[in-house]
């Protein structure tokens, strides 16, 4: 690897791609040097603020050019950047944030009117206020093997576990990935995907600044907005999750959409009948399927050459220096340098998720073929996804089970043509009463993100339970 540490990769990139467009956010347009700039400021802001090497900030915000700025300065400081999902409410937010240790909260006041409450002693920054451009330039001695970040995941039981991460292991895993996704100095990449997850964030503004791309950062997935800077800004490099190739499928031949090449998509179900379409029917040249875990970043992909039903129907092969086995039980399992350093603060369930073989249990069933060709075929933990959110059912009952009305509930994934899988929720009322199913989903719409929120309700007189009193999901499905 060419670089030691991120820092180090991304303040490289002025003298590595001059006066090339790095970031274009409406107005706003950043060359390569201008950038650089900015981040080395934002470093400083940071370490005149009193953070220190090691010191952990959490970035509540979408995706913007003073999200990249706010990120890098921040690795450039030394620091360990802790995203949090911007459509979290505030107790959601402030669960991860406390347990992060953050020192400090950067937030986007104002956006989509919601309110960033903090947990109390906590410093809360305005990101598009002044605090990124006060500082003295500086940069600080990073390693490659210092945590670079800790991306929050979902567990089984419902609470966000912290993944950690360090520098060396996401610059080799994401540079490999730009190989296999075919991005290239000079594509015009419009990234969707949010910066909170580790597809917006390292496969995008991290892979992007790896290869000289222009980032366009997307706040907000809307159909129109993607069309017109597909159109207006001549978009290269597209990934996202299925419900976008539908978008796309759609406007066709209502917009010019020819400078698209990359494509790249995973995380929901995919119908060969999308792929099939996204290969026919739209510009693109390449199709990325992949398969990926906060705990270990992208383990396979498909390969440039793969014939069109293996990028259909299989999530592609390992990456280099990853090894993928299937347990006894169908589980999916991995091991390799990319496996996170461990969950934050909680060896047990480190050791419960990384064997003493060093062997990840990824909770996904699967099975590989004799080419080594990985599908995936179910989620051992229950687990759905919606429109390329992960939505664990314990999380979602966890809240559904707090409204008055409730006494039982359980939530599963049903098929949804747009979003991959949505949510539905089985309930059993208290004393029979009155409680609508809009009630309830308009009831969790104040309380948890949208992607989480039942599409479904279905009221039942009992929930089928098994002998030791678990509900039998397989028998609601």
């Amino acid at each position: 690897m060419e670089w030691e540490s991120i820092p180090r990769m991304v303040l490289s990139a002025a003298d590595r791609f001059g006066d090339a467009e790095a970031v274009v956010d409406g107005p706003l347009r950043l060359t390569y040097p201008q950038l650089v700039e900015r981040v080395r400021v934002a470093a400083g802001s940071f370490a005149e603020a009193g953070i220190a090497k090691g010191d952990r900030v959490a970035l509540w915000a979408p995706n913007s050019a003073e999200w990249i700025v706010a990120a890098f300065g921040l690795l450039t400081a030394g620091g360990v950047l802790v995203p949090v999902n911007n459509r979290f409410k505030s107790a959601e937010a402030g669960d991860v944030i406390l347990r992060s240790g953050a020192k400090a909260v950067l937030v986007q006041e104002g956006f989509l009117g919601q309110e960033h409450e903090v947990p109390p002693g906590v410093p809360k920054i305005d990101l598009k206020g002044d605090f990124l451009s006060s500082g003295s330039p500086l940069e600080r001695e990073v390693r490659g093997d210092d945590v670079a970040d800790i991306v929050f995941t979902s567990g089984t039981t419902g609470r966000p576990k912290g993944v950690q991460m360090t520098h060396a292991q996401t610059l080799r895993l994401y540079a490999e990935w730009c190989e296999l996704a075919d991005l290239r100095e000079g594509d015009r990449y419009l990234i969707v995907n949010p910066f909170f997850h580790t597809f917006g964030y390292k496969a995008g503004c991290v892979a992007s600044l790896i290869r000289g791309a222009t980032i366009l950062p997307v706040a907000v997935f809307d159909v129109e907005r993607v069309l017109e800077l597909v159109e207006r800004e001549k978009v290269t490099m597209l990934p996202g999750a299925p419900t976008l190739y539908h978008s796309l499928l759609a406007a066709r031949g209502t917009r010019d959409l020819s400078s698209l090449r990359a494509a790249v998509t995973g995380a929901a179900d995919i119908p060969v009948e999308l792929i099939r379409r996204i290969r026919d029917e739209l510009p693109f040249a390449s199709i990325m399927t992949g398969y990926g875990l906060t705990e270990a970043g992208t383990v396979t992909a498909s390969r440039p050459g793969d014939s069109f039903e293996d990028i259909a129907s299989t999530v592609g092969t390992p990456c280099d220096g990853v090894e993928v086995r299937i347990a006894d039980d169908g589980e999916v399992l991995v091991r390799g340098y990319s496996v996170m350093v461990g969950y934050l603060d909680d060896p047990d369930a480190t050791a419960e998720a990384i064997d003493p073989d060093g062997w990840l249990h990824t909770g996904d069933v699967g099975s590989l073929d004799s080419r080594g060709h990985l599908r995936i075929t179910g989620r051992k933990k229950d687990m759905f996804i919606v429109g390329g959110f992960n939505a664990y059912p314990a999380e979602v009952e966890g809240y559904l089970l707090e409204h008055p009305a409730v006494v039982q509930v359980a939530v599963i994934g049903v098929p949804d043509e747009r979003l991959g899988q949505v949510g539905k929720a089985f309930v059993v009322r208290r004393g029979g009463g009155e409680l609508s199913a809009e009630e309830l989903i308009a009831w969790s719409r104040d309380r948890i993100a949208g992607y989480k929120v039942p599409r479904y309700v279905e009221f039942l007189p009992e929930l089928p339970l098994n002998a030791t009193g678990k509900v039998m999901k397989d028998q609601l499905k």
